[in-house]
């Protein structure tokens, strides 16, 4: 019986050939300083709509919903508009950071979807929801997730904006008349701010599915046997 010796350096060849690199460190610490900023805005926002939890004229006040104090962040109004202002300019750098380095990077192509990718959306779903036969996968992310991803995308860019209308309503006034007004700007940043937990909670779920795998990757870069790897 002939058996083969396997130096060190085969054996770390192959240890490294079996993991793929797919998140490069800007993409890691965007979407970890993102995920924290976010929750806080979250919380110091539902602080701030306590103030005036509706979304029409003050008088006479109709209250829409009175959200758990013990959810909120800030402790009073003042409290939570600081908090709520600073991790806002943090979002707000780390998502330009995130956009001009996936822009400049040609890593959008890994994340962003495309017309290419419509065709895939239907097998990838039928699979996840309706327990259909799983589809190959032949990149990183499938149609669904880039979809996701994408639409996750422009629901920040609009949570900036409709921020803006309803934080300086005189100086962005433009800005808040395009979305239907102040009360209207309101109400878009809070079905903004519901879509993207709805988002977060979904890919949580996902994460979770996939394996712990894909959420160390997230951590270190690298992936472990990835499926779309081609042997």
């Amino acid at each position: 019986m002939r058996t083969r010796a396997i130096s060190i350096e085969d054996a770390k060849t192959e240890e490294v050939s079996q993991a793929e690199y797919e998140h490069p460190f800007v993409v890691r610490l965007c979407h970890w300083v993102n995920t924290i900023s976010l929750f806080v805005m979250v919380g110091s926002g539902f602080r701030i709509f306590q103030a005036f939890p509706s979304f029409g004229a003050k008088i006479p006040q109709k209250d829409l919903l009175h959200w758990p104090g013990i959810f909120s962040l800030g402790g009073w109004l003042g409290g939570a508009l600081q908090w709520h202002l600073t991790f806002m300019w943090i979002y707000l750098t780390t998502g330009l950071l995130y956009i001009g380095y996936q822009v400049f990077s040609g890593n959008y192509r890994q994340v962003l979807f495309a017309q290419r990718d419509i065709p895939g959306v239907w097998p990838v779903a039928r699979h996840y929801f309706f327990f259909g036969s799983k589809p190959p996968l032949g990149e990183t992310y499938n149609p669904l997730q880039k979809c996701a991803y994408t639409v996750a995308i422009g629901l920040g860019g609009l949570s900036v904006l409709t921020g803006f209308a309803i934080w300086k309503p005189v100086q962005f006034s433009w800005l808040a008349w395009m979305m239907g007004g102040f009360h209207w700007a309101r109400l878009w940043h809070f079905l903004i701010m519901w879509a993207l937990i709805a988002f977060a909670f979904g890919h949580l779920i996902m994460v979770i599915l996939h394996g712990w795998n894909n959420f160390l990757s997230m951590g270190t870069g690298w992936k472990k046997d990835p499926e779309y790897r081609v042997e």
